[in-house]
């Protein structure tokens, strides 16, 4: 028997929007049901983040209407992150629910501090000294104290580092509530979403709903556009026949005669609307010039090191780069990769080692600040400094030629740069890299602001690229299908190369679970070591026993804290004031456990070594 099926919490019928003349979508009807997570995804333009305040009701559509179950509340995060209060605690205490105890606020704010991992210091610093990363987590935490039944989340991995995009996934994958969400991180898509939405005017209706991850979702649209594509060459075959009929002029009073005229009309129609949104599925035409030269020495480094502050970045790296050789590099946050690319450019001198370039060697760069843009420029001087011509491969083409491969229409060739939206402004800087012949490509950050059709295009040329390619990216999807070599930074002067990104991704994970550990035993009061005298060096056989078996001990008090964890993030629990002042408790007498585990292993090595 199949379950039954969950009750409809949001639904759209036959929206329309448009600004100006051109509409962004038309005749747009889904249902979302509780319990969902629903990525919605589209093409620059394609008006996602104009749908997501519809269904927010903060804007009105042109037609149609939208509708949400009754009794549900809802919650809307944009984009842009806005806080009215000083600080991170001032901001979740301001949030705490109404009906919430007032003597359980505290309790209820530091908890929900606790879960987006920020420390005393953090919590109490001011939140405009607070990185886009970290208010992206204040953020999101304020909308989950709310607890509401239907969560709308714009972009929510903007500013997100790794370690951030990693807690989005795993508060994601605890939650109970609805979520209809934007994102562009098809790693992230994948991990979270339940069913994926595409907004497209190459489908009927205007989208393409699948339920299940997002690979799922792209072998039901490939296998959907194979159709539609097949139904369009079996029509073209059909309106040419039936037009070749029409041309010998058939008698139209007799009834066969008249249906095959309707008929003909029909195909025609369906075929041209065929055409139509088939024509849709096109995206920025990405492609980089190699220069041709067939040297096999790049670059070479031989023990390059790099600080910053003090602190190195990396020692005594060698490496070659070569013709076809696509590096990615890893690493958190303030490892260095930024760095390492500009050593590799010449941008950057490094502290040791020597690096040879192979001579008259041509690098293409793209810096992910975007500082080489002229935001006072229009769009057509940033694409043609000069005339109306862009020479690219040694041929000539017309600036409105040009323009079209990067996906601009002709009136928006007079804007300023500054009013181009992100994804438009990353597009007119890959055109510039791409007039350029290079030997070697270096790429910090280029898939900002792109959208899902040009992250795939780029992709393409990348791996097709016959030079070197050294990449930084957050993109995982990418970084796994571009790469042939991965080189992680872990930001105190190590640089070893790893299999792939997983791998790399699990050892980052525990490592930084380990340096969270050991700056909380660091913290932690050693109850015992005041207790004992100093002359009791050393350890009995059942203190070797229990140091033995110390991690396994440290694992369980960490689950149980998890267990905990997981139940804050339940609507459930966080709107029932006495279920939610226990697990506050629990909460606390977990962590407190997790810390006299360090703190009593603290003690054992250090008798040990003492």
């Amino acid at each position: 028997m199949l379950p039954a099926p969950m009750p409809v919490i949001l639904s759209c019928h036959d929206l329309s929007r448009s600004y100006d003349i051109r509409p962004l979508f038309e005749g747009l009807s889904f249902a979302i049901d509780e319990g969902e997570r629903v990525a919605l995804i589209g093409p620059n333009g394609s008006g996602k983040s104009t749908l997501m305040r519809i269904l927010a009701g903060l804007e009105q559509p042109d037609e149609g209407e939208r509708a949400v179950a009754r009794d549900r509340t809802m919650v809307y995060l944009p984009q842009q992150d806005r806080f009215e209060e000083a600080t991170p605690r001032a901001v979740l205490l301001a949030a705490v629910p109404a009906h919430m105890p007032e003597h359980q606020h505290e309790a209820i704010a530091a908890a929900a501090l606790t879960r987006a991992s920020f420390t005393a210091d953090l919590a109490d610093r001011p939140v405009d000294q607070l990185s886009g990363g970290w208010r992206k987590r204040l953020a999101i935490s304020r909308a989950l104290m709310q607890a509401p039944d239907l969560l709308l989340l714009d972009e929510p991995t903007n500013h997100l580092d790794l370690e951030g995009i990693w807690w989005l996934e795993r508060t994601m994958a605890s939650l109970r509530t609805t979520v209809v969400l934007v994102s562009h991180d098809r790693t992230f898509l994948e991990r979270v979403a339940t069913r994926v939405i595409e907004l497209n005017k190459a489908y009927p209706g205007g989208n393409f709903s699948s339920y299940g991850s997002y690979s799922t979702f792209l072998e039901k649209r490939a296998e959907f556009i194979a159709n539609q594509n097949s139904r369009q060459e079996v029509l073209d075959n059909q309106v040419r026949r039936a037009i070749d009929w029409l041309r010998r002029g058939p008698k139209a009073q007799t009834v066969k005669a008249a249906a095959r005229i309707d008929d003909a009309e029909r195909k025609i129609a369906e075929l041209s609307e065929l055409k139509y949104r088939n024509a849709q599925h096109k995206a920025a035409s990405i492609d980089f010039t190699a220069s041709g030269r067939r040297t096999n020495d790049l670059v070479v480094l031989s023990e390059v090191s790099k600080s910053l502050g003090g602190r190195p970045l990396f020692r005594d790296l060698t490496m070659t780069l070569s013709p076809g050789m696509r590096l990615g590099l890893l690493g958190l946050n303030g490892s260095g990769k930024t760095s390492l690319l500009k050593v590799i450019a010449g941008k950057l001198e490094a502290d040791a080692g020597k690096i040879k370039r192979a001579f008259e060697l041509k690098i293409v760069y793209f810096e992910q600040t975007r500082a080489a843009l002229n935001q006072n420029q229009t769009l057509r001087k940033a694409l043609c400094p000069t005339g109306d011509t862009v020479i690219f491969r040694e041929r000539g083409m017309h600036i409105a030629s040009w323009a079209k491969r990067f996906l601009f229409r002709p009136e928006q060739l007079e804007l300023e740069v500054s009013k181009l939206s992100g994804g438009e402004q990353a597009r007119v800087l890959i055109a510039d890299l791409m007039r350029k012949p290079a030997d070697l490509l270096i790429l910090d950050e280029p898939t900002n602001d792109l959208d899902i059709q040009s992250l795939e295009v780029l992709e393409e040329n990348l791996c097709d690229f016959p030079g070197a390619l050294v990449m930084v990216t957050h993109d995982r999807f990418l970084l796994d299908r571009v790469s042939n070599c991965l080189l992680a930074l872990d930001g105190s002067g190590s640089a070893d190369q790893v299999a792939d990104y997983a791998q790399w991704e699990d050892f980052a994970k525990r490592r930084e679970e380990q340096r969270v550990s050991a700056a909380v035993a660091a913290t932690a009061p050693v109850k015992n070591s005041a207790a004992k005298p100093a002359a009791s060096k050393g350890l009995s056989s059942k203190e070797r026993r229990e140091l033995e078996n110390m991690a396994e001990k440290l694992a369980a008090a960490e689950a149980a804290l998890a267990v905990v964890d997981t139940r804050l993030n339940d609507p459930a629990v966080t709107s029932d004031p006495d279920a939610l002042e226990q697990a506050c408790s629990d909460l606390a007498e977990a962590q407190a456990g997790v810390d006299a585990v360090y703190a009593r292993w603290q003690e054992l090595e250090a008798r040990t070594n003492g």
